[in-house]
C-alpha cells in the first residue's frame, strides 16, 4: 500500500509527482477552471470539505424526472451529484454530473407507513416535514444536511446496537437507467435481488425517488458524559453502546480515555427518569459540548437531557444550522462489534502518529443487515471514524498504517470517505461482490454510470 493504492482509492491515474501536486491542490480547495455549467447554473466545483475537485466536464440540472430521462439518454457518462458530502471521487464523472436538487417532492402514505421523497431531498428537509405528519425515521446520521439518496446509496449509517443503517429503511426506488428508461425497484417485486440494488454506489442509474419505511414520531433526550475510562469497553462494550437508543463515543486517543460519551435515549412511558450523574466512571457534563474540544457548541443538538423531537436529538448537529464548508478530511472503518475493543487497542498503538493530525475520532455501533454492499452486511459492526485536520500529506501516510493495524478485523471502509484498502481486500470482504457486478452489468451494460471510483474499487476487484 502507499501512494499508488491511494491513487487507486481516488480513481486517479498519475505518477507520484503529479499525485502530490494534485493532492495539495485538492486540500486547498482549488476550483477547476473552465467548467461548463448546464443551463448556465453556477455551482461549487469542489466537495463540501474542499479536499476534492470534481473533474466532470459539465453539470446538468434536472427540473423533473423527464429532464433526468432526457439528460441521461443523451449523455455518454454521467453521475448524480447530491449534497457534495463524499470525500472521494464516488460522485464524480469523466462526462457529466447531474444535480437533482429540484426533485424535492415528499409524500407520506400513512396506510403503508412509508414516505416517498425525490432524489434531491435532504434529511434536514425531510425530517421536520415527516414529524409534522406524525412520523419518524428509525435512524439518522450525525449531520442532517446530507441527501437521502446519497446517504442510502453509500450505506451511511447513524448509530445504535439495534438500528440498521439508513438504507435499511428503503423499501422502493425509482431509477432512470442508461437508456433513459424509468424503472421501479422494490422489496416486494425484486425479492432477494433488492438488497443488491439498495446500496448501489451510483452504479445502476440515477435514483429519482426513494420510498422509506417510517414509524410513529417520538421524543428523545441527549446527555453527554466526560472522561469515560477506555478500559470499561473491554468488558462492557455492548452494555455501554446499548445504554441508549443511539450512543457515540469520542476520543483523541490520549490517556486511554473516551473524552465524551453522547447518549441519546427515547423518552416515553417508563423511561422518563432523570439521567444518571455517572456513566461507567464518566461524569455528566454540566455544559453543552462540541465533539472537538475547544470548538463552540452552538451548532450542536441539545444535550442537557431536555426532551425534544427525534430529528433534533439523533443527529449531532442542528438541522437549522447550515454548514457552508468543512475544513476537514474523514475516514471510517467498520469492524465486527465483538472485536471492537481489540480493534480500539490496535489503533491506540498509533496514537502519537494519529493525534497531531486529528480533530476527533468517533466510535459507534450499527446492526447487521442483508444489503450486499453494506459494510454491515451480515455483521454487527462498530465503526472507527476519524475526522482529520485538512493535512492530506500526513493523513495519506497514516491511512495505510491504520489499515494494517486493523487488518486482523477485516475492516470495511465507508464508501464515501478516504481509504487506501486495495481492491483485492474489498473483493474478499464482500461475498456478494460477483452478484453486485452482475447487477451493474444488467442495468448498465455500456458502463454509462461507471467512473474512476467504481473502476478502481469494484470493477478491478
Amino acid at each position: 500500500m502507499g501512494h499508488d493504492v491511494m491513487i487507486k482509492a481516488f480513481g486517479w491515474h498519475m505518477n507520484k509527482r503529479q499525485f502530490l501536486k494534485a493532492s495539495g491542490a485538492l486540500v486547498a480547495g482549488t476550483v477547476l477552471p473552465g467548467f461548463a455549467l448546464g443551463e448556465q447554473q453556477s455551482a461549487m466545483r469542489t466537495n463540501w470539505a474542499g479536499n476534492y475537485t470534481y473533474r466532470a466536464r459539465r453539470l446538468e440540472v434536472a427540473r423533473s424526472v423527464e429532464d433526468v430521462r432526457e439528460i441521461v439518454k443523451r449523455s455518454g457518462r454521467i453521475k448524480a451529484l447530491g449534497a457534495r458530502h463524499a470525500f472521494n471521487s464516488i460522485a464524480d464523472s469523466a462526462g457529466d454530473q447531474l444535480s437533482l436538487k429540484s426533485l424535492n417532492q415528499m409524500a407520506v402514505d400513512p396506510s403503508s407507513r412509508t414516505v416517498t421523497v425525490g432524489g434531491g431531498v435532504t434529511y434536514a428537509q425531510l425530517c421536520p416535514y415527516l414529524d409534522r405528519q406524525g412520523f419518524a425515521l428509525h435512524n439518522l446520521a450525525s449531520l442532517p444536511h446530507i441527501s437521502v439518496g446519497g446517504a442510502c446509496a453509500t450505506a451511511t449509517h447513524g448509530s445504535g446496537n439495534t438500528n440498521g443503517n439508513l438504507t435499511t429503511a428503503v423499501s422502493a426506488m425509482e431509477v432512470v437507467t442508461a437508456g433513459g428508461d424509468l424503472v421501479r425497484l422494490s422489496r416486494e417485486r425484486e425479492g432477494d435481488r433488492f438488497p443488491g440494488t439498495a446500496v448501489h454506489l451510483g452504479g445502476i442509474g440515477i435514483v429519482t425517488k426513494l420510498t422509506l419505511d417510517v414509524e410513529p414520531t417520538f421524543q428523545m433526550r441527549q446527555v453527554v458524559y466526560e472522561n469515560l475510562p477506555m478500559a470499561q469497553l473491554e468488558t462492557h462494550l455492548d452494555e455501554i453502546f446499548g445504554s441508549g437508543y443511539s450512543v457515540s463515543l469520542f476520543t483523541d486517543w490520549q490517556k486511554h480515555r473516551i473524552t465524551q460519551a453522547w447518549v441519546k435515549t427515547r423518552v416515553g412511558p417508563g423511561n422518563s427518569t432523570e439521567p444518571a450523574a455517572e456513566f461507567f466512571g464518566a461524569s455528566r457534563a454540566t455544559r453543552k459540548l462540541h465533539p472537538v474540544e475547544g470548538h463552540p457548541a452552538d451548532s450542536c443538538t441539545e444535550q442537557m437531557g431536555v426532551p425534544g423531537p427525534w430529528y433534533e436529538r439523533l443527529p449531532h448537529f442542528r438541522p437549522d444550522f447550515v454548514p457552508s464548508s468543512g475544513a476537514e478530511l474523514q475516514t471510517e472503518y467498520f469492524v465486527p462489534r465483538q472485536k471492537g475493543y481489540e480493534a480500539i487497542l490496535a489503533v491506540e498503538e498509533l496514537r502519537d502518529e494519529v493525534t497531531p493530525h486529528l480533530l476527533v475520532t468517533e466510535l459507534r455501533t450499527i446492526e447487521a443487515d442483508d444489503l450486499w454492499m453494506s459494510p454491515c452486511y451480515k455483521r454487527q459492526s462498530m465503526t472507527i471514524h476519524f475526522t482529520w485536520k485538512p493535512e492530506w500529506a500526513a493523513v495519506r501516510n497514516i491511512l495505510p498504517k491504520l489499515e494494517e493495524k486493523l487488518s486482523p478485523f477485516d475492516p470495511r471502509p465507508h464508501w464515501a470517505k478516504l481509504f487506501t484498502l486495495p481492491p483485492s481486500h474489498l473483493r474478499n470482504s464482500y461475498e456478494k461482490m460477483p452478484e453486485y457486478l452482475a447487477l451493474l452489468e444488467h442495468y448498465d451494460p455500456q458502463g454509462k454510470f461507471r467512473n474512476e471510483f467504481l473502476d478502481a474499487n469494484i470493477y478491478r476487484s
